[in-house]
């Protein structure tokens, strides 16, 4: 979230000006970081006024990083992980966004930290 908020404030597009006016109590630098909490993030992703703000870019970004929110980073993983976290890698790459250390380490783990710890 806070690299695809950042991405969108250094261009100020539609989706960033809408977050600005949907919470007025966020200092504007804490936006333009895209420090957000989880009630927060939610919030965000459940708007459809801000879905419509985004564009085509900004919205297959958006999309992936809900699908790995519910379906990877959540108790249950999804079997296709792998291709949810391709397609949030390949919608950043796109939109600008730099690749988070977080990312990165989640995206070179894969499949270390998904092997069952009992097999040796």
């Amino acid at each position: 979230m806070k690299t695809f908020v950042k991405t969108m404030g250094k261009t100020n597009s539609a989706g960033f000006l809408h977050l600005v006016g949907e919470f007025p109590k966020l200092r504007e630098a804490k936006l333009k970081e895209g420090v957000f909490v989880g009630t927060q993030i939610r919030q965000v992703f459940r708007d459809p006024n801000f879905e419509k703000t985004l564009s085509e870019l900004e919205m297959s970004a958006g999309n992936s990083f809900t699908w790995v929110c519910e379906n990877f980073l959540g108790n249950m993983k999804s079997s296709n992980y792998r291709e949810g976290v391709e397609t949030l890698l390949n919608a950043d790459e796109k939109m600008g966004c730099r690749m988070s250390l977080k990312l990165h380490f989640l995206h070179s783990h894969l499949d270390f930290s998904l092997r069952p710890w009992c097999c040796k």
